[in-house]
């Protein structure tokens, strides 16, 4: 038989074990939480935000009429060769007018331009960064000629483009679905209609055509006696 203090011993030894295994069990419970381990769970809003401006672009794009849509691109597309081919008059040109008339396209259009931009950026609409494949070839074109022949070639395209540019702006500033689209097209088209007021003054062609209309007018009938 084992002794008394056998026994007192091996009691002593097993409450010692036991406590040890308490305190380890202790400290793995009462441990820190890893601080990144949750970091998704204490913001959710750092990962979902981007996504949430992402998906208000798409819904104003969504959003947006498709006549408006093509109305903003296609005016941004023409904006842009007016730039292009008025920098080319100022260079070009052989007479003071064209070449004034040049500088007031690179002028007006540039102003138009970054209005544009902002308006396409806050619409969600994608609008071109260079010259279309036919604005490019008008320009090509236009660089080859000099004097008074680039001076006719040029400000006969630019009543042709103004032409249909004021037709697309009123039709815009009276039917757009868009409200910034629509104010963009009525404080636009003002100006655009001096453009071509002041296009057609200039052309040669235009001219003639106006001198050719007086002439042909019939003269008052002369009161009978």
């Amino acid at each position: 038989m084992k002794s008394i203090k056998d026994i007192l011993q091996g009691t002593a030894l097993t409450a010692s074990l036991a406590g040890l295994v308490t305190l380890g069990a202790v400290a793995q419970t009462s441990k820190p939480a890893d601080p990144g381990a949750n970091a998704g769970e204490q913001n959710p809003q750092s990962t979902s935000k981007p996504d949430k401006m992402s998906s208000q672009s798409d819904k104003s794009s969504s959003q947006l009429d498709a006549a408006d849509r093509t109305f903003v691109r296609k005016a941004a597309k023409g904006g842009l060769a007016e730039v292009e081919l008025g920098k080319l008059a100022t260079e070009k040109a052989s007479s003071d007018e064209v070449k004034k008339f040049g500088q007031r396209m690179v002028d007006d259009h540039s102003k138009a331009n970054d209005q544009l931009k902002q308006l396409a950026s806050k619409l969600g609409v994608n609008v071109p960064e260079k010259l279309s494949p036919k604005d490019q070839a008008t320009k090509d074109r236009l660089s080859k000629l000099s004097g008074e022949q680039f001076d006719a070639a040029y400000m006969r395209d630019m009543v042709k483009d103004h032409t249909n540019d004021v037709v697309e702006f009123r039709h815009e500033s009276q039917k757009a679905k868009n409200d910034d689209v629509k104010n963009f097209a009525s404080q636009t088209l003002p100006t655009l209609e001096d453009h071509l007021k002041q296009a057609k003054s200039i052309s040669p062609k235009e001219k003639r055509e106006a001198r050719n209309e007086g002439k042909s007018k019939p003269s008052p009938a002369r009161p009978q006696r």
